[in-house]
């Protein structure tokens, strides 16, 4: 067979084998962040998409639009646009008692003549309004409300929410009497439990503490880098279907119903009402189910069912006057704070906790309130023996809003210089807002630690999840990443949902874990801001774990990428004597990771630094850093003028406009390939 007959045979194979990708990849998406149903595991996922970006990285022109490749936020943006909306977005107008309603509904019948109006009646979420545009079934434009009647396109944003489908399936469309191109309008929103993780994670980097969960969605989906918004795990629900700018279906009940079919994440407690009496029983339900769902709402939205009547009654200035939303009352209190107290989280870090006079709010007692760190005292002005205004989101822990009245014998607030838990001392990285307690085997953080030492990416210990962890720890069994090699089969297999087999496996994961590079020993070890990354630099800098704990300040900083912060955390960590007991312990055992020898091919980039920024076509990045690392170079992540190359893909990003402005080589691949040698 001729080379040019093989080559299109193979790129057919490769468009078949990526088109059967995508459709398993939408469809466990589809299971996994709209039904909530995952069939697989997070690793045979990633596994999938792994293969699919392989072969468009190998074929470029296999790449389609409603990839689910294009979900990665790329590089950031200088601003937003703006688009005109085909229909304007209105907002609702507001009823804020049950007497309003009824007045809305008698404006609805006598501006209708018809005394039996028939509702839908949906929760009203809490997020920011989007539009999405599709053209040939493909998400080409995603659009904020902006001031209704123009919107930002925040296209690259919306795409990497996951519950929002990049590509329609065409027989599903048909199915549905829905043509190619039309446009789904919704909310974007963050989940109660996404929310708490975003200001756990804004706590330990010492990041900003969001209100509420509205802000954080909304301020996540208006960041100019999509990586960004990426990382905020925000969700998406849909309420209106349009084509031409008009509602396709005779009643919106029908398009609520198509939404679900087309594979939009839409609300399953929407309701159907013969009249508003029925429209006031759901608002009362939901008033006190509301807590349980995983999402907030503030409010029910009332449409009228008939596409014909919305037509009909038409809109004011403002706002349709066929819908109109029911807002709860607010769940705000004042109370007295008696004392503040410190808790030490999952990671070591110490969150200052309000004590509160005990005070009912929305029908629950609340006591206390988390008042996330020092930062967050000072904006407040709080002290102790202050009166507060507390609100109450869900079942989440109340937030203080502000001080409405000065305590007379008020006292201010100070963090403790030993840790409350395990009496360690506390650490403050100067620049940062968390205090910490890096003592990695502190009880408070004892199986966070343990369970970070055995990721994947870390000693990699096969088995050793969050419930044997729990169990290990409960019971005494472990109390700091070393006492996991001193474990025996009879202890480990009397363990809950535990035998001999699986026991012994787990046995030999860990004693395998010994054989571990330096470089993930040391990211194991869970030192603040030590990615691996860093890791992988320090390893190749320093001989083992005593060599590194022995390093100065002024030593580390010599490391390429390791800055005074980086630097000032790794010398806190050591100076822990817990740590450097654990340490010691790790060795006893037979945990005695070396630096990983690199095996240089020559010494042509001896001396030369290089930063890669863009997508590659011939190889990835990351290969192409090895490349530079074999022949004696070095690599960093940031431009500086002592970078000697800056090797420039596609789409590179604000490292390109750094190295133009400061003077540094540029390359293109063919560039950088020629520089190899390698053309």
């Amino acid at each position: 067979m001729a080379k040019a007959e093989m080559a299109k045979k193979d790129k057919a194979a490769m468009r078949k084998e990526a088109e059967e990708l995508r459709e398993k990849i939408r469809h466990h998406e589809y299971l996994y962040y709209v039904l909530d149903a995952p069939e697989i595991s997070d690793a045979a996922f990633d596994r999938l998409m792994e293969r699919l970006k392989e072969i468009e990285a190998a074929h470029p022109d296999l790449v389609t639009p409603g990839s689910p490749t294009t979900r990665v936020g790329g590089t950031p943006r200088e601003g937003f646009t703006t688009v005109r909306h085909a229909r304007p977005m209105l907002s609702l107008d507001n009823a804020f008692s049950y007497d309003a309603l009824r007045d809305w509904d008698r404006r609805v019948r006598e501006g209708s003549g018809r005394e039996d109006i028939e509702y839908i009646a949906e929760h009203k979420f809490d997020g920011l309004s989007i539009s999405l545009q599709y053209e040939d079934g493909v998400l080409v434009r995603g659009v904020t409300r902006g001031d209704g009647t123009t919107g930002e396109d925040v296209t690259p944003n919306v795409k990497t929410v996951r519950s929002i489908p990049l590509q329609m399936d065409a027989a599903m469309l048909k199915k549905c009497k829905v043509p190619g191109s039309f446009e789904v309008r919704g909310e974007i929103l963050m989940t109660r439990k996404a929310f708490e993780e975003l200001n756990r994670q804004q706590e330990e980097t010492g990041g900003k503490i969001f209100v509420n969960a509205r802000n954080s969605a909304a301020g996540s989906i208006r960041v100019l880098d999509p990586s960004i918004t990426a990382q905020r795990k925000l969700d998406f629900f849909a309420y209106f279907l349009y084509v031409d700018g008009k509602a396709p279906f005779a009643k919106h009940s029908e398009s609520l119903e198509a939404l679900k079919k087309l594979r939009f994440r839409a609300s399953d407690d929407w309701q159907l009402c013969d009249g508003i009496e029925e429209v006031i029983k759901y608002c009362e339900s939901w008033d006190t189910k509301r807590e349980k769902l995983a999402y907030e709402i503030d409010g029910v939205v009332l449409k009228v069912n008939s596409t014909a009547l919305q037509n009909e009654l038409g809109f004011t200035a403002k706002a349709p006057r066929w819908a109109i939303a029911f807002k709860y009352p607010a769940r705000q209190e004042t109370t007295v704070v008696n004392d503040i107290i410190v808790q030490v989280g999952r990671t070591g870090t110490l969150t200052p906790v309000a004590v509160l006079e005990p005070v009912q709010v929305g029908g629950v007692t609340v006591s206390r309130s988390t008042l996330h760190n020092m930062d967050e005292i000072e904006r407040l002005g709080l002290c102790i023996g202050d009166t507060v205004l507390i609100e109450r989101a869900g079942e989440v822990i109340p937030h203080v809003l502000k001080v409405v009245k000065e305590g007379k014998s008020r006292r201010a607030f100070h963090m403790p210089k030993k840790c409350p838990v395990c009496g360690s001392a506390v650490h403050r990285v100067e620049g940062e807002v968390a205090y910490r307690c890096v003592n990695a085997a502190c009880p408070a953080q004892r199986k966070e630690s343990i369970l970070h030492f055995a990721a994947r990416h870390a000693m990699d210990i096969d088995g050793l999840g969050e419930k044997i962890v729990d169990q290990l720890v409960d019971t005494g069994l472990v109390k700091d990443v070393a006492d996991l090699y001193s474990l025996e089969r009879k202890e480990v297999a009397a363990l809950e949902r535990m035998a001999e087999k699986s026991a012994q496996n787990l046995l030999e994961e860990i004693e395998a874990s010994k054989k571990q590079p330096l470089s993930r020993a040391i990211y194991a070890l869970g030192i603040q801001f030590v990615g691996e990354r860093t890791a992988q630099l320090l390893a190749e800098n320093f001989s083992s774990l005593e060599e590194l704990a022995e390093a100065s300040a002024e030593e580390l900083e010599k490391v390429p990428e390791v800055g005074p912060k980086v630097a000032a955390s790794i010398v806190d960590f050591f100076s822990e004597p817990a740590n450097r007991k654990v340490i010691k312990k790790l060795r006893e055992a037979g945990v005695r990771p070396t630096a990983e020898k690199r095996e240089l091919k020559s010494d042509k980039f001896a001396g030369k630094t290089f930063v890669f920024t863009g997508a590659l076509e011939h190889r990835s990045r990351e290969e192409a850093g090895e490349i530079v690392q074999q022949h004696g170079g070095k690599l960093s992540g940031s431009v500086s003028k002592k970078t000697d190359y800056v090797v420039v893909g596609a789409d590179p990003g604000s490292k390109y406009d750094k190295a133009k402005e400061l003077g540094v080589s540029i390359l293109d691949e063919a560039g950088f390939e020629k520089l190899l040698g390698l053309k």
